[in-house]
């Protein structure tokens, strides 16, 4: 079998270029970005885009921040055609944004296309033809020479056709498909024999795209490929490098990454990566990291539910539950200690009111992309302390102290362990009221007041269902209510912790109450030590409803 597999794959031609300088490199600044959702994107799905659809996309795309769209591929689809002469005739395209059509070398498609954008105000015409050496040996049987040729024909026909459409301007792009096989050498001769026809200048670049039509190596090969080209090119200071990678390999992002580091100055892909084969790449993705390493992108994903939106709707593909900013579960944790330290995080942000967000396994704030109000934690039977109490904190207000985290962390245990699935939010929280604060009562405390000699307090109470006054001495409400209850009733406590704090600000504000107590008579049963909790706008109130709370479940 290895053998076979030996004599069946080859693997990827290195190049040599030892004294490389791409590493030494960072992304400091945003590239161009081109989006191409609505051609490249548009020809990989099973139900293509129709004009709503379409339109829609190219808005959502405009309100995003892209400034150049490729809107389709009008000489091979009446759609595409029917499209972009739509969003020309009705005025969809802003002075600031460029769009962007696909033709091949050949002369019947050129003049379609230039059909197509008539009356526009500002056109990149996208030129290609096949350069690699498979493509030159199985599909189109032709030499070197031969594949110039046709690409040099091509760009003098657009040449002819651009000057005579005196009010758009037309910016020139060329595209040795198949970049990655194709010998980086040949790529940049053919790339010069176009720019020797288009002519670029410092004031009006080419666009040279070199496109990882297949991606066949690992990312740093790549950055190789475009660092030698960038070399070899006679046009570089007047070209505009732009990559178009896809991900065989799974890793489009990280070679587009290094491609900029290597000489790259733009960029084309799709919202989430969709695209032929195993996809394009992923602008969301890619501008997202760049942002995370305080990069403006000059792209809008404040609102990234809204994105996704979009691109779910105009494809019908769903994006992924595990996408790095967009998906459903990538700002969710299950494990106890990737709990514990992102909610020590948000604690520390919140406490220390930094501008430097720094929150453990989270490379983003999730308010930057609008998903401040996704549950970031989630409960299952692998989670641990931090994550349920995360929880009662975010939707109850209830502080949980480390005793209290690990007392209502075994409920919340036993519970998953029950059902054998996620706990939700909602029963989480009922689960901690029902435990800790609306709990069962034999005793209940109605309310008090203070006797003249400042060291007694007067209860009223209700025990087994009837009203009672007891009257207890101590230096405080709840050290008299458990003298008191200890006189009438015979019932011995003794208070183990106690801590209290505010809920919420302003004339609205309640003072939360947690006790704990131990019961003196049963001090070796799991009885013997238990919490109770309450809320009250008065915290002597609070204190007492969270002191009986936790006796009567020393009682039940």
């Amino acid at each position: 079998m290895t053998e076979h597999i030996k004599n069946k794959y080859t693997p990827f031609h290195e190049i040599s270029l030892p004294d490389r300088k791409w590493p030494d490199k960072r992304l400091e600044k945003a590239p161009i970005w081109c989006s191409v959702d609505l051609r490249d994107g548009n020809q990989a799905l099973i139900n293509p885009m129709g004009l709503n659809k379409k339109l829609e996309m190219f808005k959502g795309l405009v309100k995003i921040g892209f400034k150049e769209i490729e809107v389709g591929f009008p000489a091979a689809s009446e759609t595409d055609y029917t499209f972009i002469r739509h969003i020309i005739e009705n005025n969809y395209i802003p002075q600031d944004v460029t769009i962007q059509v696909l033709t091949q070398a050949r002369k019947d498609l050129i003049e379609r296309t230039f059909q197509a954008i008539e009356g526009v105000h500002r056109v990149i015409v996208h030129l290609y033809n096949s350069t690699s050496i498979l493509q030159r040996k199985i599909v189109f049987k032709l030499g070197k020479k031969e594949v110039i040729d046709i690409a040099v024909n091509g760009a003098r026909l657009i040449k002819e056709l651009a000057q005579q459409y005196e009010e758009t301007e037309v910016v020139y792009q060329y595209s040795p498909e198949s970049f990655t096989g194709t010998e980086v050498s040949y790529a940049a001769e053919i790339c010069d024999r176009v720019c020797d026809v288009y002519q670029p200048t410092l004031d009006n670049k080419i666009i040279l795209n070199l496109p990882a039509t297949v991606e066949m190596s690992t990312p740093n090969y790549f950055a190789d490929q475009i660092e030698l080209f960038c070399r070899l090119c006679t046009y570089r200071d007047r070209a505009i490098i732009s990559l178009h990678t896809h991900n065989d390999r799974g890793t489009g992002i990280a070679a587009s990454e290094l491609g900029l580091m290597a000489g790259g100055d733009r960029i084309e892909g799709t919202l989430f990566g969709n695209g032929e084969r195993t996809g394009n790449l992923d602008i969301v993705a890619m501008a997202l990291n760049m942002f995370t390493h305080g990069i403006n992108t000059g792209l809008d994903f404040s609102n990234i539910k809204e994105v996704r939106r979009l691109a779910e709707y105009c494809t019908e593909l769903k994006v992924h539950e595990r996408h790095p900013y967009a998906g459903d579960l990538v700002f969710t944790a299950f494990s106890g200690s990737h709990q514990d330290a992102i909610k020590k995080g948000f604690h520390h942000v919140q406490k220390n009111q930094s501008t430097q967000f720094e929150v453990p396994y989270f490379t983003i704030d999730p308010a930057d992309i609008g998903r401040q109000y996704d549950p970031f934690i989630r409960v299952n039977s692998q989670s641990g302390k931090a994550g349920a109490a995360f929880l009662v904190e975010q939707h109850l207000g209830y502080e949980l102290s480390r005793d209290l985290q690990v007392d209502f962390s075994h409920i919340v245990q036993k519970m998953a362990d029950g059902k054998q699935r996620e706990i939700s939010t909602e029963e989480i929280c009922q689960l901690f009221l029902s435990t800790y604060v609306e709990v069962d009562s034999n005793l209940k405390y109605q309310s008090h007041n203070v006797e003249d000699d400042q060291n007694s307090y007067r209860f009223n109470v209700i025990y087994n269902n009837d009203n009672h006054t007891i009257i207890g001495k101590g230096s405080g409400p709840l050290e008299c209510f458990l003298e008191a209850i200890d006189v009438h009733f015979q019932l011995k406590f003794e208070i183990m912790d106690y801590y209290q704090h505010a809920i919420s600000k302003g004339s609205d504000s309640h003072a939360a109450a947690y006790v704990k107590v131990q019961s003196k008579k049963q001090k070796d049963s799991q009885l013997a030590l238990k919490f109770g909790v309450a809320r009250d706008p008065n915290i002597t109130k609070a204190s007492l409803y969270a002191l009986v709370n936790a006796i009567n479940r020393c009682t039940v």
